[in-house]
């Protein structure tokens, strides 16, 4: 064998390690996602409504189907509201938003587990410069996977 064919070989075999290389990497990097790991989703409404939206349903029928065949050992579920109209009235607003999430979650068939439901009203729906915060007519929900 004469050295150029020897160096190619090395090069060659050097380059098919590296294949193992990038593999082995990829591997570590690209995972499917952790099945049962807790998730978060947000619903929102149409302003001063406290009703699910189709939009909203959908995500909660796609919240509980991920749940399906685990363990969810807790549900927080936290409403908002903006800041215009009165601040009792939003806070009111911001109930009837997480009672009517909760509602929709057990209509869907969540696995049983405990709610953890709450309000807010408008708290923080204004920026430091006292503009009105985005995306405030929504509802927060977390659920909390058991392994």
């Amino acid at each position: 064998m004469k050295i150029g064919q020897a160096a190619a070989i090395a090069a060659a075999v050097a380059g098919l390690g590296a294949c193992s290389t990038i593999q082995t990497a990829r591997e570590r990097l690209v995972r499917a996602p952790e099945r049962c790991a807790d998730q978060t989703v947000q619903i929102y409404f149409e302003p001063n409504a406290a009703e699910v939206t189709a939009e909203g349903r959908a995500v909660i029928r796609e919240a509980a189907n991920a749940a399906r065949g685990c363990q969810v050992a807790r549900v927080d579920v936290l409403g908002l509201a903006d800041a215009t109209g009165a601040s009792d009235a939003n806070l009111e607003l911001s109930k009837r938003r997480a009672q009517s999430v909760t509602a929709a979650l057990a209509a869907v068939g969540l696995p049983d587990a405990e709610f953890q439901v709450a309000a807010v009203g408008e708290a923080g729906a204004e920026t430091p410069a006292g503009q009105a915060a985005p995306l405030r007519r929504r509802a927060d929900v977390v659920l909390r996977m058991t392994r």
